[in-house]
């Protein structure tokens, strides 16, 4: 199973279409959001897509109330988990949490098969060994909105356990204040 991992969109619902757009493009079957979405307007492009889509809010909260409203009125389709996830798809343990020193706190603890972050708008894809003596993936897509950095997501395949951070392909964006 291929995955989109997302972090720091922000109010930038164009960035989070196109990059999921191209990850169902590259065969992506779900969708994991890090955090710092800040309004839940900004994902109904990217659910119309109708990818699966796992959502933490990071430390832009927004209006948690119109995300839980959004979820339940999506079918299913969006998963708005609150501060941290932890997901299971295709038997992979999947922690999702928004700060990276949390992060790689989880991939340390060998539970995981991957742990994705968000926060710093860095990119990073690593492999961390765990106390247990096994080893997790960490993934932070950087930011969606290239803010202050390049506009990353990553590509995952959970059969394969490969990560690769993809940089948007440049196209007119539209200003989040409709300008």
């Amino acid at each position: 199973m291929k995955i989109c991992i997302v972090s720091d969109s922000h109010d930038r619902a164009d960035q989070l279409e196109q990059a999921v757009r191209e990850a169902k493009a590259q065969g992506a079957q779900a969708v994991i959001h890090c955090g710092d979405l800040i309004g839940a307007q900004t994902l109904k492009p990217a659910l119309a897509l109708g990818l699966p889509l796992h959502l933490i809010h990071g430390n832009n909260v927004g209006d948690p109330q119109a995300l839980h409203k959004l979820a339940r009125a999506s079918g299913g389709l969006l998963q708005y988990h609150g501060v941290d996830a932890r997901i299971e798809l295709e038997e992979r343990r999947i922690f999702v949490v928004h700060y990276p020193e949390y992060g790689y706190a989880m991939a340390c603890t060998g539970d995981w098969h991957l742990v994705c972050c968000g926060h710093s708008h860095q990119a990073e894809v690593r492999r961390v060994a765990g106390v247990k003596g096994s080893e997790s993936w960490l993934v932070n897509p950087g930011t969606v909105a290239g803010l202050a950095a390049p506009r990353t997501w990553a590509l995952g395949d959970l059969a394969a356990m490969r990560f690769e951070v993809r940089e948007l392909r440049e196209q007119a964006f539209k200003s989040p204040m409709g300008a």
